[in-house]
């Protein structure tokens, strides 16, 4: 039986994650309903990608009972009403990282979904820049080109082969015990203007920074670090948003992670793990397509899912629509790979580097 799908937002993640469904068997996935807060941008939408319904309230969409999960791709300060407002009509959900601007925003969401009964899981990136390009400078222009080819989902990555493979590399102790974990995520964003925009909870932690966190929390087992250290440069401008920062987490047995984030850097964009038999390096934080383990390199293409993707490897998006299927056809209330427990500690770590490099949003007050 085939999972029926309502997209909330009209944006170009939402577009690229309609194309990829649209070329997977019908019998697994349908896309039934889009909904936008423009009932003539929702509309263009339906148009484009043949969908059914469509609506100029995300309230329509959550009261449509033919809807059975809700991809949300909005930015992520909208994340918590829309996600609620789903859990409440009993719409599973598949929510775009960050889940919550701050750890509070991410526990309500969860106690919701619990006390529901409803499936909730985090998935993809938020920094849908659409609408800011439609007119603009070559240099915004250029700079979404570059955000577009480099800069997707983080924790969709929990769903690549690649990432799988890892898993499995580590459980096999083929890289002996573990030492240490590194990830690097950093692209020259300035010139977007989402990416410094302080009511929109811009700046690098939040849009970039959880890809690092996610995977030293995989690596070390979603355990709780003992120590947090950052250190963080605010944006020039003044913006009071965070720019490029570093980061150490200590975790239990003398182990320890680092990741450095940032929106005015262009960064290796690699993550490793080290081990005392050796090292395992993912090539492409955001979208790992290639994995060495102690030198020996081993490629996953991407899946072959036709044209006209708004972002790099968009079709890598089967992974997780795939991976939410399963669940729900299993009757499961939350992801395995991506419990609700580790979004809401992954929440908690990135809002204590926050407030350790004086970075608070309008969301934080609320």
């Amino acid at each position: 039986m085939a999972l029926r799908w309502g997209i909330v937002s009209a944006g170009l993640i939402a577009s690229d994650f309609t194309t990829m469904l649209s070329f997977l068997p019908p019998s697994e996935h349908q896309v039934v309903a889009v909904a936008a807060r423009d009932l003539n941008r929702a509309e263009e939408f339906a148009r484009k990608h043949n969908i059914p319904k469509a609506y100029g309230s995300y309230e329509e969409l959550a009261k449509d009972p033919n809807v059975e999960v809700a991809y949300v791709a909005t930015q992520h300060p909208q994340h918590k009403p829309v996600v609620l407002l789903c859990l409440a009509a009993g719409k599973a959900v598949l929510c775009e990282k960050p889940m919550g601007v701050n750890a509070a925003d991410v526990r309500e969401m969860v106690a919701k979904a619990r006390s529901q009964g409803v499936f909730l899981m985090e998935g993809e990136s938020s920094l849908d820049t659409g609408s800011e390009f439609s007119t603009g400078s070559k240099d915004i222009w250029k700079a979404r080109d570059k955000y577009i080819q480099a800069t997707f989902q983080a924790i969709w990555s929990r769903c690549f082969p690649a990432m799988e493979t890892l898993r499995e590399v580590l459980v096999q102790g083929t890289i002996g015990d573990l030492r240490m974990a590194r990830a690097e995520m950093g692209f020259d964003l300035r010139s977007i203007p989402r990416a410094t925009d302080w009511n929109q909870a811009g700046g690098g932690l939040l849009d970039l920074g959880i890809y690092c966190v996610q995977f030293l929390s995989m690596v070390f087992g979603a355990q709780k670090p003992e120590k947090i250290s950052a250190v963080g440069r605010i944006y020039e401008t003044g913006a009071r948003v965070d720019d490029t920062v570093a980061v150490l987490l200590q975790y239990p047995g003398g182990v320890h992670g680092s990741f450095t984030c940032s929106i005015s850097s262009n960064l290796p964009n690699t993550a490793y793990v080290t081990g005392s038999k050796g090292m395992a390096q993912i090539l492409g934080t955001w979208c790992p397509t290639e994995l060495v383990v102690n030198g020996e390199r081993k490629e996953f293409p991407p899946p072959d899912l036709g044209k006209g993707y708004n972002f790099h490897n968009g079709s890598c998006l089967l992974y997780e629509a795939n991976h939410v299927r399963e669940c729900l056809r299993k009757g499961l209330k939350e992801s395995p790979v991506v419990p609700l427990a580790e979004s809401v500690l992954l929440a908690e770590i990135l809002e204590e580097v926050r407030k350790a490099i004086g970075v608070t949003f309008p969301q934080d007050k609320c």
